[in-house]
């Protein structure tokens, strides 16, 4: 009878990865790896490419599980190796550079929007539809909780520009939702 090696606690899962056990390793994907692949096409629309990033992201957590002092979330220290693979991705694909706005005037109107009949499945479509720039700085804001300081260093923007980017993508965020709700008084009359 062959002996199964379970992995039932972060702390096994990693010094087993650290001895470079591949069933450590397969345990550590298959438990993050849907969480990861969200995160990737946060950043990355094509899911192929999405699903590269985060290989390429997994092969860095493993070459750089040496370096995890156990201060802090295991899960978050993976996380934040997600974003910056994701960020990498985008910033060494030409066709994805980032389009970091010059002070273009978008045009918002001042109707009101309310989020209550928005479901989040549609407000996440919505976050994908922003230009790429808006998007980056928009998730890495609100959704990861980086702060413009920090994206500024993460793209090479400065700070204010990072506020900029954040303040066009919650205008343009408001116009697709006042829109949407428009679009469904008119549908449903």
């Amino acid at each position: 009878m062959l002996f199964k090696k379970t992995f039932t606690t972060e702390a096994e899962i990693i010094k087993g990865c650290l001895k470079g056990e591949r069933k450590a390793q397969q345990h550590l994907y298959e438990s993050y790896s849907k969480r990861f692949l969200a995160i990737c096409l946060r950043y990355v629309k094509d899911k192929d490419l999405a699903e590269d990033t985060m290989i390429e992201g997994f092969m860095k957590i493993f070459e750089k599980l040496p370096q995890f002092e156990s201060k802090g979330s295991f899960e978050g220290w993976m996380k934040r190796i997600m974003v910056t693979q994701s960020l990498l991705t985008l910033r060494n694909n030409r066709n994805l550079n980032m389009e970091v706005y010059a002070e273009t005037q978008l045009e918002i109107s001042d109707s009101s929007y309310e989020l209550n009949h928005l479901e989040a499945d549609d407000l996440v479509q919505l976050i994908q539809e922003l230009p790429i720039g808006y998007r980056t700085v928009f998730n890495l804001y609100a959704v990861e909780g980086y702060s413009h300081a920090e994206i500024g260093d993460l793209l090479g923007i400065s700070e204010s520009t990072s506020k900029s980017q954040l303040s066009r993508a919650r205008n343009v965020l408001k116009q697709k939702i006042a829109d949407q709700q428009s679009k469904e008084r008119r549908i449903n009359g």
